[in-house]
C-alpha cells in the first residue's frame, strides 16, 4: 500500500511539472543590441538581457583624486590653439593598466556575435586593438560594465604628476614611446620608426603605472570634441554635443608632437582606422 502511494505522488509530481513547464514561456531569440548587450526573446512577447560571463580581465590602476593644469602653456614649443591651460578637479578613478588587446576585444566578438576588426597582419593577441570605431569601443565597455575616460581624466592619467610637455620630460625618445621617429620633438634626435604598433607593454610606464599612454595607438575618450574654458573645472566631462569625439596620444604613425600629454584630436565617432584604439575607466 505505501509502495502504490509512492508511485501515486510521484506519478502527480511527474504530471503536474509537465503541465506548469507548458505554461512558461520559452526562449524563441536572442538579439545583439548596438550597445554590446544581448536579450532573450520569450514567446509571451518578454524578454530580459542575457548575463555573459566574460572571460576578458582587465589590469586596473587606481588614480588618486586631484586638482591639476589641463592644456599646456603658451611657452611649450609646437603647441596647438585650442589647448587652453586651466584648473581641473577630478574624484578618484581607475583606469586599464594597458590599452584594450585584440584578445580582449576578439573574446568581447565572440560573445556578442560582432565582426573582428581587421590586425593588419601584425598579429592580434597582446598588441593594441585597431580598426575600432568610438561606437565599437563604448560598446566594448558598457559590456564590461565600464565606460571610456573623459579628456580631462586620460590627459590627468597621461600626466602622472608631470606639467613637461611629456610624462618623460620635455622630450619623447624612441626608446620610451612607439611613434614615428623621423619627427622627433622640438628639433631632438631622430629615432626608430617601427611602422605598426608595439604589443602593450613594451616600455617603460608612467609615473602611475600606466603604458603607452604617449604613442603606440591614439585612444578613444568619451567626450565629444569642444573648446576649452578658462575657469575651474570639477570632473568635466567636454562638449554637450558635437560632431568629433576626442582622441588622445598620439600613435605609431604619429609625429612626436602629437603624443604630447596636451594635444587633442577628434575624430567622427564612426570611423576607425590602423592606428586608433582605446582603454577603459571604472569608478574607484
Amino acid at each position: 500500500m505505501k509502495m502504490k502511494k509512492g508511485l501515486f505522488t510521484l506519478l502527480f509530481v511527474f504530471v503536474a511539472f509537465g503541465l506548469w513547464s507548458q505554461t512558461q514561456p520559452s526562449a524563441i531569440q536572442e538579439v545583439n543590441l548596438i550597445s554590446g548587450k544581448t536579450i532573450i526573446i520569450y514567446s509571451d512577447g518578454t524578454w530580459k538581457e542575457k548575463i555573459l560571463q566574460t572571460p576578458i580581465v582587465v589590469e586596473w590602476i587606481s588614480i588618486p583624486a586631484g586638482t591639476y593644469s589641463m592644456g599646456s602653456p603658451d611657452t611649450e614649443k609646437e603647441r596647438s590653439h585650442d589647448e587652453i591651460l586651466h584648473q581641473v578637479k577630478l574624484d578618484a578613478f581607475k583606469i586599464s593598466k594597458y590599452e584594450v588587446t585584440f584578445d580582449q576585444y576578439d573574446a568581447f566578438c565572440e560573445a556578442t556575435g560582432r565582426d573582428k576588426p581587421d590586425d593588419e597582419g601584425w598579429g592580434r593577441g597582446s598588441r593594441p586593438v585597431i580598426n575600432v570605431s568610438w561606437v565599437d569601443a563604448t560598446a566594448f565597455a558598457q559590456w564590461m560594465g565600464c565606460r571610456l575616460p573623459t579628456e580631462a581624466e586620460w590627459e590627468y592619467a597621461s600626466r602622472a604628476g608631470t606639467t613637461t610637455p611629456f610624462s618623460t620630460g620635455i622630450n619623447l625618445t624612441t626608446s620610451q614611446a612607439n611613434y614615428d621617429g623621423n619627427f622627433p620633438y622640438n628639433k631632438n634626435s631622430k629615432g626608430e620608426y617601427r611602422r605598426k604598433t608595439s604589443e602593450v607593454g613594451s616600455f617603460a610606464p608612467n609615473g602611475f603605472g600606466l603604458y603607452d599612454m604617449n604613442g603606440n595607438v591614439w585612444e578613444w575618450c568619451s567626450d565629444w570634441y569642444g573648446d576649452y574654458t578658462t575657469e575651474l573645472q570639477t570632473n568635466p566631462e567636454g562638449a554637450i554635443s558635437g560632431a568629433y569625439r576626442v582622441t588622445r596620444g598620439g600613435s605609431w604613425f604619429n609625429d612626436a608632437r602629437y603624443c604630447r600629454s596636451a594635444f587633442r584630436y577628434g575624430q567622427i565617432p564612426v570611423y576607425s582606422d590602423f592606428n586608433i584604439g582605446f582603454r577603459v575607466v571604472a569608478v574607484e
